[in-house]
């Protein structure tokens, strides 16, 4: 069976590019040839003869339309033979032609293709350099690990500072974390001072209060003892200092609960300096 097809297949071919037929045409020779091919052939030539038996043709060439169904039906054929094939023994599957469906054995080392028996003869790689497709995969091989040293390379070094911003990353989140919990602590202790300065303030404020309401009804007793003991009566007096000394107690009150506030901050350098860790990545290096 595969003899049969290998001699359809040469009966399919055209003389010139010696590749299945596209697009066929017919001289008046009974000669077909491909359409382009037959152009390529007559291109710059005062005549017009045919390539294989070099009689002039006399007349335009026809579409060979029945070689053309003939050549669409044997592809067809062979395409879903070779699915077909593939299905049953997916696992023996070897790489073919995929114009003439024989084994790639070869490697054009101009075309950069692997080519069969069939295509070694064509046109398209006559006196071109072939080698056998084994040692063509054992350069290639080395071609290609030779030039993924370099990639490789530069993949280590873009791994190596992925994994260094990762662990910045995760060392500036517990940095920020820590630091919000020392502001909230410093900005609590401040909030204390100021309740137990406000606190202590209110309560001098009471005092005085106390004391300067106690005198002025002590003082008011003393009059009317006083005054009914005489039997006389006199203008009544304001007594020196009987309001309460406002001044006293708003007078300048941010600044003075400032300076004591001067006693309880401190500025270090040091500790501005112990809480950073400077990551520096120079990336120019890597590329």
């Amino acid at each position: 069976m595969a003899a049969k097809d290998t001699f359809l297949e040469e009966e399919l071919c055209c003389s010139v590019c010696c590749e299945i037929f596209k697009n066929p045409v017919v001289l008046g020779c009974s000669h077909s040839f491909c359409r382009v091919c037959l152009q390529q052939c007559w291109e710059g030539k005062s005549s017009q003869e045919c390539p294989f038996c070099r009689r002039k043709s006399l007349i335009e060439p026809l579409r060979n339309l029945a070689l053309k169904n003939i050549v669409e039906s044997y592809l067809k054929q062979k395409t879903e033979s070779e699915a077909a094939e593939k299905t049953k023994s997916p696992e023996k599957s070897e790489a073919r032609c995929s114009v003439h469906g024989k084994k790639l054995l070869f490697f054009c080392e101009e075309d950069q293709e692997a080519v069969c028996v069939v295509c070694q003869t064509s046109k398209k790689h006559r006196n071109h350099q072939l080698c056998p497709v084994e040692e063509a995969v054992l350069d290639l091989k080395d071609e290609m690990k030779t030039a993924l040293n370099p990639i490789k390379e530069k993949l280590e070094k873009f791994t190596k500072v992925k994994q260094e911003c990762e662990e910045t990353a995760g060392y500036i989140r517990i940095q920020a974390q820590n630091t919000e919990r020392q502001i909230k602590a410093e900005f609590e202790k401040l909030h204390q001072f100021l309740r137990d300065e406000e606190e202590a303030r209110l309560a001098a404020l009471r005092e005085e209060e106390e004391q300067k309401s106690h005198m002025m009804k002590v003082k008011m007793i003393y009059k009317n003892i006083k005054d009914r003991a005489q039997c006389t009566l006199q203008d009544p007096e304001l007594l020196s200092g009987a309001l309460i000394d406002v001044a006293k107690h708003l007078g300048n009150l941010k600044f003075r609960v400032w300076e004591k506030m001067l006693g309880m901050v401190q500025y270090s350098e040091c500790l501005g300096e112990a809480v950073q860790r400077p990551v520096v990545i120079d990336l120019h290096t890597i590329l």
